[in-house]
């Protein structure tokens, strides 16, 4: 998939050229700035290392689940399992077979989230340029179509979170450990109990969900059975090739999905860094004044807590189907419990420019957007009781110059600009991806 990859360069380098105009005070920032920005991290964290990501090689570094170590054979498999739109073997129409992949909502040009508001996996039609111009395919029925109802969460930094979703049901472990009630039988949710963290789960419970399958063709006819026989040498040869194992080698793969070369990661890495005066003023308010730092903790920036900020949920008149009760509540609709209602997971803040629109429902448009949200503590979504508000929902009292230094710091500091990285130049089964309708083969030019 060379194109794939010359589009994406091309695309990032439109979004350098046209959003990366550098402010007025210098390209790179003052020594003072730096060092106060230094001292203040290692105050918070006692070093910098403490917020520093490894590099994606660096397996033993990567926080994985001991129930599934982090293999470069394994990881090798699971990138392009991600990627292989040769498994949509059992779509619901059969137009839609070998069309969508999990990278169909998870893909590098758009920061491994979806490039549309409302994610869509089988059914959909057509890609654009960065995932922006997928539909849904007229000649799918509504009932058909894999339309997801909340924005869809990136894979980016998940390495250091341990449930997934908005609402955190996937994991068995951590905060979900007491919620073995939830886990309905004959769901997804279900797949708690193989008693793996959140990525491993919603890796394998994925595939089902979205009838993604390991044909027998596959296997003993084609090359997976090597790349397989590799990963997981140690698992008996009747029980190597499952849709367990595909799904463990994905959650391996994404795990190795940071964003480790963005400017603020070389900064804290000592490195040569391009942050500019305003953006380092920016991370200073970031963990300083704003107290972003607070709920957007750790390498990734994507802490484990769930908060309500009364942020609107999918709506317009683009949105395909209606978000149900259990979803609008997000974690409360998981767990059942009151004080979880409204709720949702702590994002990662890092390569949020790849898309317009923010929060878990889409409602912003812009960086700036959300931090004006936040300075200004207003929920927009007056379905939310007051009472369910989180307390550290709460005014900044952010001048318009602050507002501006820290989404700079969020916009340009915490860009990763080359996640083609993870992206394979082909599958072993030579698909057409991330996806495969006859729009998409169009637009990423595998015709």
């Amino acid at each position: 998939m060379i194109l794939i990859k010359r589009m994406f360069f091309l695309a990032g380098l439109s979004l350098i050229i046209f959003s990366c105009s550098k402010d007025d005070e210098g390209i790179i920032g003052s020594n003072e700035t730096e060092t106060q920005l230094r001292e203040r991290l290692i105050e918070l964290f006692g070093s910098l290392e403490a917020i520093s990501m490894p590099n994606s090689s660096d397996y033993a570094a990567i926080p994985a689940d001991q129930m599934n170590p982090i293999t470069a054979d394994k990881v090798i498999l699971g990138k392009f399992l991600f990627h292989e739109t040769g498994l949509a073997l059992n779509p619901k129409e059969s137009i839609g077979e070998g069309t969508y992949s999990c990278a169909s909502c998870h893909h590098a040009a758009a920061g491994f989230q979806s490039g549309i508001k409302q994610g869509i996996g089988e059914g959909g039609w057509g890609f654009g340029l960065l995932g922006e111009s997928r539909i849904a395919n007229p000649a799918y029925s509504p009932d058909s179509l894999d339309v997801q109802p909340i924005r869809t969460p990136t894979v980016l930094n998940t390495a250091y979170q341990n449930l997934m979703l908005w609402n955190g049901q996937f994991g068995a472990l951590g905060l979900n450990a007491g919620t073995e009630a939830n886990w309905t039988p004959d769901t997804p949710k279900e797949t708690n109990l193989l008693g793996f963290e959140g990525l491993e789960t919603q890796a394998i419970a994925g595939l089902g969900v979205h009838r993604l399958q390991l044909d027998i063709s596959i296997i003993d006819n084609g090359p997976y059975r090597e790349l397989f026989d590799r990963a997981f040498p140690e698992v008996a040869e009747n029980e190597r090739y499952t849709l367990v194992n595909a799904g463990l080698a994905i959650a391996a793969f994404e795990r190795t999905v940071m964003a480790n070369e963005a400017p603020f990661q070389k900064f804290v890495r000592n490195e040569v860094h391009e942050l500019t005066e305003a953006e380092l003023k920016g991370a200073l308010l970031f963990y300083g004044k704003a107290n972003c730092f607070e709920c957007h903790s750790g390498p990734g920036l994507n802490g484990m807590e769930f908060h309500a900020l009364g942020m609107n949920d999918l709506s317009g008149g683009n949105i395909i189907g209606n978000v149900d009760e259990a979803t609008s509540k997000g974690r409360g609709g998981f767990t059942g419990e009151t004080d979880d209602d409204y709720t949702f997971k702590t994002p990662t803040l890092y390569n949020l420019k790849d898309v317009s629109f923010l929060g878990h429902g889409g409602s912003f448009n812009s960086i700036v957007e959300v931090v004006e949200y936040k300075n200004t503590a207003i929920s927009e979504n007056t379905e939310v009781p007051l009472e369910s508000i989180s307390s550290q929902f709460i005014p900044l009292g952010l001048s318009a110059e602050e507002i501006e230094q820290l989404s700079l710091f969020i916009e340009h500091g915490l860009y990763d600009g080359n996640l083609i990285r993870y992206v394979p130049d082909t599958t072993p089964l030579g698909s057409c991806f991330p996806n495969a309708d006859e729009q998409s083969r169009s637009d990423l030019g595998c015709d």
